[in-house]
């Protein structure tokens, strides 16, 4: 059966790539979840595991693993960063279908089935579930949804176009999709090199390269965030952490304008840019933040160039009060300020410290 031609028959293989570098205490766990996915609606699959020159025992612990696993594959390079792994992974790929995994996390139960039903069915280009953040604090396990993510998959919403849900812009991670692998090698989709934020430039590649995708409310990634603050994007308040975030910002911004649609710039810069800066916001008046006056002055910089200068107030933005007012401290290069109403937010909740604060503006 064919429908808008496209032959619906059962995917021969589906590959997934796991880049791995030191995270020998996550790696079994994590590939043992990948191999117990059930296979119901896919012939197969072959995992691809690019170890990234680890120097933890990581490898070797995978190396076990594929000895007697035959789905398992082991691929060593030197440490080159996960972009390049993943990118050996991809190379490596001879599945119909491809999805990313990090090694760090775990799958649910039924992780795949939903959406590569979903394929079979629509023909779309890729298809995006939902994910879950999973934190473990003193053996208790805890799951969340973020706003975002929340709105975004409410509903199934089968062959869409980026112009229709433009909000999808924000669902820049590329664990909790399935791609049919032709499509990403024929839009030479890449993740940038040596950046924490790989994932929104590459996953804005697709979604603007995409004649349809398929979005679904299931969980399909539980999402885990370590509680030894080892992860990347947990290291907000380094320069360098500062420096890549603004950069891959400014990628998204270019790429976003090339597709010329006023509609998804100003989703951009107002729901979808903004989400993360807070995190910086406060890191700029930590006193462990590397090298503060550099800090400062590029994120101030960033602001100005992204919302100011571009015609989008970051008070025109969607985000929480707060955080719009620390934008505007920022732009009037109130540091001082800015440091007060964080502490004042801190002692006494978001909206009590910014009616003070608001009032002795006022005097």
């Amino acid at each position: 059966m064919r429908v808008g031609g496209f032959r619906r028959r059962k995917p021969r293989l589906l590959s997934v790539v796991v880049p791995v570098y030191n995270v020998a205490d996550y790696v079994a766990a994590s590939l043992d979840s990948i191999l117990h996915q059930p296979l119901r609606e896919v012939c197969g699959i072959e995992v691809i595991v690019v170890d990234d020159g680890s120097t933890d025992g990581s490898a070797e612990i995978v190396k076990e693993i594929a000895a007697t696993e035959p789905r398992v594959t082991l691929i060593n390079q030197p440490n080159c960063g996960v972009s390049i792994a993943r990118q050996t992974g991809i190379d490596a790929a001879t599945g119909d279908l491809l999805t990313f995994v990090d090694p760090d996390d775990i799958l649910p139960r039924d992780a795949w089935s939903s959406m590569v039903r979903s394929l079979r069915r629509t023909g779309s280009d890729f298809a995006v579930g939902s994910a879950e953040r999973i934190t473990i604090e003193n053996g208790e396990v805890r799951r969340y949804v973020t706003p975002l993510m929340r709105r975004n998959h409410t509903r199934t919403r089968l062959r869409c176009r980026i112009e229709d849900a433009p909000l999808m812009l924000a669902d820049v991670f590329v664990w909790n999709k399935i791609f049919r692998r032709s499509f990403w090698t024929d839009n030479a989709i890449t993740f940038p090199e040596r950046t924490r934020y790989q994932d929104q430039v590459a996953l804005t590649q697709a979604f603007l390269a995409a004649r349809a995708f398929d979005v679904l409310p299931d969980v399909v990634y539980d999402w885990r965030v370590r509680s030894d603050f080892s992860s990347a994007t947990q290291k907000r308040a380094q320069v360098a952490n500062l420096v890549e975030r603004i950069t891959t910002k400014r990628q998204t911004v270019e790429l976003v304008a090339s597709a010329g649609s006023p509609n998804l710039m100003r989703t951009l810069r107002t729901e979808i840019l903004p989400i993360d800066m807070w995190e910086h916001f406060r890191a700029a008046v930590d006193p462990t933040t590397e090298d503060p006056d550099r800090y400062w002055s590029l994120l101030r910089e960033a602001v100005l160039e992204l919302w100011y200068d571009a015609g989008v107030p970051f008070e025109e933005t969607t985000v929480p009060r707060g955080q719009r007012l620390m934008a505007r401290l920022v732009a009037e290069d109130r540091r001082d300020d800015l440091a007060d109403l964080v502490t004042m937010i801190d002692e006494r909740g978001p909206a009590r410290a910014i009616e003070a604060f608001s009032s002795r503006e006022c005097h």
